[in-house]
């Protein structure tokens, strides 16, 4: 592509002023003035930069809003770029090439360690700018192929000169050994969701003498299985689109049905898989929830969430979680819970490469329920081996659930104690949650400390310290309980504790935010003793 420097900075400019006139309501997780400077940085740049880092810098710049939906189309190879023909998966204990083209056979299933010598956790931190990812789940589902891209490598810094072979650091059964690979014209590889398809030239690392549920029927976007040692009905949709076989209210009505006319217990829906389609094809499945009396109840119904949960998906989980009684087990959704989808394209006018930019704002919830993403209430993950072997964790979870020690709202329970006179069951409780895996992705430090400024804020003081003074005891290496216990004294007149504990949270934090503003909080607090005297 012969494109001069002046015609890379037109296009630059005229993004710019596209998303100042069209698309302003994108500042949500970046400001505008954050924005120009980025886009000043890139137009200083670009005489310097070669085709593939223009293209980077602009993907860097519209992933900058941190909306899945809102991406550079670099994929329509405007300027060409090239894939490593391997494909990545991260699993808990580590990133794994999932799937190579039969040319690199013996790095089938080896850990990922380093990129051209660079360990690949620094390699996640300097290729994350790019990928237009709204939590960390996202850039595991969606952004780990960059990691595949050798322009975007090189444009990141990754890797000091363009290359088409790039040498791969890896392990395997405790032995360490480098594989070079060559990149090829990007293409579609044979992938499904995510996972490689084996076939004549592409191999697969999974046991393929068996194939787990959530695989089972690929072909089908719905899928259904009765499981009778389990009394459990299994549901697998892949996509919020109707099934070229049976449109989804005709296949929900089927699973219903069966529901209903034998003997089923449970029901679980698995959306693991799942990166959108059409919402408005969401209401059969909710609406055939809630009708059913079999399994509207606790402990009845489950949903299976991970990271490719995405989009009209998102949707789909937030309204059964809002009206239903669903246990939600397994992985974070990669999407907001509200959040900006359906982009149009922004064709720049010269390169005539597309911006995506999102449009429409969904918003399932009350923005004070916004959060990075749907949370499982019961974690499970997945090892390369549970996958290598057809293990399924989070299956497994659902069809062995009884219910036993099981909260699902556990700020809930833990406001029944307090308010029931039960307060010193709390804390021995809160610590055995922290230790059980089910709850990890429950952020107990962020609730406790919210409920606290709510409190603080109703001016409830003395309930306030309590629920700050017990953060503290769950979690005493952190800066900012301390911090917010320091606020709650010195809110309540005890000027004495409030400097101990601010000084204690610098002590924790001495360089970052949190430090800062104790130090900040301790001077006020000075300034105010000294216009009283």
């Amino acid at each position: 592509m012969d494109i001069t420097t002046e015609q890379y900075r037109e296009d630059l400019l005229f993004l710019q002023k596209t998303v100042h006139e069209d698309f302003p309501f994108l500042f949500k997780k970046t400001t505008a003035a954050d924005f120009d400077q980025k886009v000043a940085e890139l137009y200083e740049a670009i005489p310097n930069m070669e085709d593939h880092e223009v293209l980077v810098g602009l993907a860097r710049l519209v992933a900058s809003f941190e909306y899945g939906h809102t991406v550079l189309g670099y994929w329509e190879n405007v300027i060409p770029i090239h894939q490593l023909p391997i494909v990545l998966y991260q699993y808990d204990d580590g990133i794994y090439l999932q799937g190579v083209h039969k040319d690199y056979a013996p790095a089938l299933g080896t850990r990922l360690l380093a990129v051209e010598g660079m360990p690949v956790e620094e390699v996640l931190k300097k290729m994350r700018p790019v990928v237009p990812a709204e939590n960390d789940q996202f850039v595991k589902a969606y952004g780990i192929h960059y990691l595949t891209f050798p322009e975007f490598l090189h444009a990141q810094g990754v890797i000091r000169k363009l290359s088409s072979t790039i040498t791969l650091t890896l392990e395997k059964d405790g032995k360490t050994l480098k594989q070079k690979v060559k990149a090829v014209p990007l293409e579609r590889f044979p992938r499904q969701y995510g996972m490689v398809v084996p076939g004549e030239d592409w191999l697969e690392s999974r046991d393929l003498s068996e194939t787990p549920l959530y695989l089972k029927n690929l072909d089908r976007i719905c899928y259904y299985e009765y499981l009778p040692e389990h009394k459990t009905i299994y549901v697998r949709q892949s996509q919020i689109q109707d099934d070229s076989i049976q449109p989804i209210p005709e296949f929900y009505k089927e699973v219903f049905d069966f529901i209903d006319e034998n003997e089923v217990e449970k029901l679980i829906l698995d959306v693991r898989l799942n990166g959108g389609g059409n919402n408005y094809k969401n209401k059969p499945v909710v609406t055939g929830v809630i009708a059913s009396q079999k399994i509207n109840q606790p402990g009845k119904f489950f949903v299976i969430l991970g990271r490719r949960t995405f989009s009209a998906c998102q949707n789909l989980v937030n309204e059964l979680h809002n009206y239903t009684n669903a246990i939600f087990i397994g992985e974070p959704t990669s999407e907001n819970i509200n959040f900006y989808g359906d982009n149009r394209p922004v064709t720049l006018p010269n390169t005539k490469i597309n911006a995506y930019l999102s449009f429409a704002w969904w918003q399932d919830k009350p923005q004070w329920e916004n959060k990075p993403a749907l949370y499982p209430q019961i974690a499970t993950g997945l090892t390369f081996e549970q996958y290598r072997t057809n293990e399924d964790p989070a299956l497994e979870a659902a069809l062995s659930f009884t219910g036993e020690n099981f909260i699902a709202d556990p700020m809930r329970y833990f406001t029944e104690l307090f308010t029931s006179g039960q307060m010193d069951k709390i804390l021995p409780e809160a610590k055995r949650m922290l230790k059980d895996p089910a709850y990890a992705f429950f952020d107990f430090e962020g609730e406790f400390n919210k409920t606290g400024y709510n409190l603080l804020n109703q001016e409830s003081l003395q309930e306030a310290i309590y629920v700050f003074q017990l953060n503290t005891s769950l979690f005493p290496e952190s800066a900012n309980t301390w911090d917010s216990l320091a606020e709650s004294f010195w809110k309540s007149g005890n000027i004495e504790k409030a400097r101990e504990f601010y000084n204690k949270a610098i002590s924790l934090d001495p360089d970052g935010p949190t430090g800062e503003n104790a130090r900040a909080m301790l001077d006020q607090m000075s300034r105010e003793e000294k216009e009283k005297n």
